[in-house]
């Protein structure tokens, strides 16, 4: 039975770090990875990357078939995702499950050329483009210790800066549990 994971929040080093390779896709991956969709639909989540359960694993976790229009979209496990190429430019108002309540417009590619390794340890390169492609590229930022506030203009920032504190304190209301760095150690 997969569990719920706590989720990190803004402050965090975690969110901050590089991810680390999977070595090796096993059954100790593939049950994370059940955890992590558990986690992600549970909060009601279109997309989880690990440092978002406090594990520095590059598993990156989408799936938007709960909107209406990706309801046939099957959801992807993507391990070790590397964009190799990326084409045009569009933007988008995001929102991240370790910035809760904070919403921000975005510029990102429109289309993407991805590396992963899939569930069965099999290297898969396929193009996405389109919402998925953002979303993807949203979570392979957290691979890389970067958030989406990164991309947002100084005076949104500002804006916004009384609620990244109350995040950063844990002061915010979710629907998910968030991780407590006194009480849970590191996943592997």
């Amino acid at each position: 039975m997969p569990k719920q994971l706590p989720i990190t929040y803004y402050g965090l080093d975690i969110l901050r770090s590089v991810s680390k390779p999977v070595a090796n896709v096993n059954g100790k991956i593939i049950d994370f990875i059940e955890d992590m969709f558990y986690t992600m639909h549970n909060a009601d989540g279109i997309g989880l990357a690990a440092p978002q359960v406090n594990s520095d694993l590059q598993i990156a976790l989408v799936d938007i078939s709960i909107i209406d229009d990706y309801r046939k979209t099957k959801p992807l496990a993507l391990i070790n995702p590397v964009i190799l190429d990326s084409q045009g430019e569009t933007v988008i108002n995001e929102g991240c499950l370790s910035l809760p309540s904070l919403r921000g417009d975005v510029s990102r590619p429109e289309k993407i050329n991805l590396k992963y390794l899939d569930l069965n340890g099999k290297e898969i390169i396929r193009e996405f483009d389109g919402f998925i492609a953002r979303v993807i590229q949203h979570e392979i930022d957290h691979l890389h210790g970067k958030l989406f506030i990164d991309y947002l203009t100084e005076d949104d920032l500002k804006k916004n800066k009384s609620l990244l504190k109350k995040i950063k304190n844990r002061k915010v209301d979710t629907d998910y549990p968030l991780f407590d760095p006194k009480s849970i150690s590191k996943v592997k």
